[in-house]
């Protein structure tokens, strides 16, 4: 008999929280074997709430990768930022916070506070510390791992490297524990909610963040124009917002050569999530304060409606 036909079979929608840079969308993608969530050395790198499922024979495990919990101050996007990462919280079965071994901060101290209401009796709450590869000595692990323990006391404290795949499969042995038994909530070739407009989107946006630096990639934003599969060739034509004429100087460069170099390392990355040959087209506009307007916010898909 099948663990669904047992009534035996688990599934549910579990939240990656945790201070920007910990390293969420690793983990996220190291989990399912596959990107579906940009990374890059810079905090605040991720905007959206990405979904990301995890089949299994007996389980189905749906993560929600979520923005770096941080103070949002005034700036519409962050605090927009800031309410999917809240959401995502309260509308998941468990909540996996993913601290950074290396450093704790500010960010650190109020992504505690956010998931303090979840540890204790009926906990709904994991705790993986993370970047153990990165560690000297194993044993400055111990001081971090009391900490936990005692401020939100979580379900499981599971030590991981999310970069070598280290206690990943532990951690995963934990989350199905405490899940919910319930059917497959998603077919069981399903990876991710997300169109590959987004995807691609996203793709574009991450070579930026990773070909500019200062402020230039948090003033970006990417809409993805057109997009055509046609026999074994996708063309795609997308937009590169930034907020100032400085900036699209930058992000153009001298005789168009960063540009140029964005979109070869973001046709690289789209073709092997696509599996086909990419033709990308990219432009560059600014839209000056994008980031403090609504209706900008809504359309750049930073913004419900």
């Amino acid at each position: 008999m099948s663990p669904q036909a047992a009534g035996g079979h688990k599934a549910g929608f579990v939240a990656i929280v945790g201070a920007p840079n910990a390293g969420k969308s690793t983990l996220l993608n190291r989990l399912l074997g596959e990107k579906v969530a940009i990374v890059t050395d810079k905090p605040q790198t991720t905007r959206h709430r990405i979904l990301g499922v995890l089949t299994r024979p007996a389980a189905q495990l749906i993560f929600w990768d979520t923005p770096g919990l941080h103070e949002p101050g005034r700036l519409p996007l962050n605090r927009e930022m800031m309410n999917r990462a809240l959401a995502a919280l309260s509308d998941s079965d468990l909540a996996l916070w993913v601290v950074d071994g290396l450093r704790q901060g500010p960010e650190h101290r109020l992504a505690l506070e956010a998931v303090r209401p979840l540890g204790g009796p009926g906990r709904r709450l994991l705790a993986a510390v993370n970047k153990i590869d990165a560690l000297p000595d194993k044993t400055a692990l111990l001081p971090i791992l009391a900490e936990i323990e005692t401020a939100v006391r979580p379900a499981a404290l599971v030590p991981v490297s999310a970069k070598t795949g280290d206690g990943l499969e532990a951690l995963e042995g934990e989350i199905i524990k405490l899940l919910p038994e319930n059917p497959p909530l998603y077919p069981e070739d399903a990876l991710t909610d997300q169109p590959e407009r987004a995807i691609a989107a996203e793709m574009i946006r991450e070579a930026v963040f990773r070909l500019t630096s200062r402020e230039v990639p948090y003033a970006t934003a990417v809409t993805v124009d057109e997009f055509k599969a046609q026999g074994d060739l996708a063309r795609l034509s997308a937009t590169i917002h930034v907020e100032r004429d400085s900036q699209k100087g930058i992000v153009i460069g001298a005789g168009g050569a960063r540009l140029k170099s964005i979109g070869q390392a973001a046709r690289r990355e789209l073709e092997r999530f696509l599996g086909t040959r990419v033709y990308l087209r990219l432009f560059v506009r600014a839209t000056r304060d994008w980031s403090k307007k609504p209706s900008a916010l809504l359309e750049f898909g930073y913004r419900d409606g």
